[in-house]
Parts: structure tokens; C-alpha cells; sequence
């Protein structure tokens, strides 16, 4: 299976999407936040990165800029509380690949990475507004 960047500054976040992924065979990684996250990306050059948004010092929309920069090719899912259209468009055109939504919910979760994974352009939840 794929190795997965969870990039969230809450660890229950980062928990409830761990125990989705390896629930599903999916190594995981982690970071509380953007610096970090970047480490992280260039030294274990993971799959696909789950990146919430709103997080201390570096936002997930830089983080996820700085992480296009190093791989143009990166596998981006935002992982956000944020549900504004303005914002996901933004993290769209910035990148990303798909956009779940707080609470998260397994199904749409595990879809969002295996859409995200084989390529497709339309991991988003589609129960996001």
C-alpha cells in the first residue's frame, strides 16, 4: 500500500486518520506542523500528504506551496475543518487533489486516498459545501 504524510497540529486528528489508513494497509507518517511536514516530505518522499489547513505559524496552504515546489508532481489531500467554497477553491488551484472534511468519516477518507492515489483529480469529499 502507499505511505501517507498526515500533517495536523491536533493529535487526535492525526489518531482518527492514522487508525483509518493503517486500518485500510497504508504506512503512515506524521507531523504536528508545516515545517516539520516539509522535513518530513524530502527526507521519506511519501506517496500522498493529508494536510489540514489551519495550523500555528506556516498554514496548510503554504505548506502545501512549498511541498509543489519540491515535488510538482506531490499527491495533495487537504484534511480541514475549513468548509468555505473560497477555500477550497484556493487549495484546489494551489494543488490539491481532494478536500475531506472534520469529522471525519473512514468511507470518504479511504476514497479520497485511493481516488487521490490513482491519479484522479477528484479526491474531495462531496459532502463538503
Amino acid at each position: 500500500m502507499a505511505k501517507i504524510l498526515i500533517v495536523d497540529d491536533s493529535a487526535l486528528a492525526r489518531r482518527i486518520l492514522r487508525q483509518a489508513l493503517e486500518s485500510d494497509g497504508h504506512e503512515v507518517l506524521e507531523a504536528k506542523d508545516g515545517p516539520t511536514a516539509l522535513e518530513r516530505f524530502a527526507q521519506e518522499r511519501p506517496d500522498l500528504v493529508l494536510l489540514d489547513l489551519v495550523m500555528e505559524g506556516m498554514t496548510g496552504l503554504e505548506t502545501l506551496q512549498k511541498i509543489r515546489e519540491m515535488a510538482p508532481d506531490a499527491r495533495v489531500i487537504i484534511a480541514t475543518a475549513d468548509i468555505q467554497r473560497a477555500t477550497r477553491a484556493e487549495a484546489e488551484s494551489a494543488g490539491a487533489r481532494g478536500y475531506i472534511t472534520k469529522p471525519f468519516k473512514q468511507a470518504q477518507v479511504l476514497e479520497a486516498v485511493r481516488r487521490a492515489l490513482e491519479g484522479g483529480e477528484d479526491g474531495a469529499d462531496r459532502n463538503a459545501a
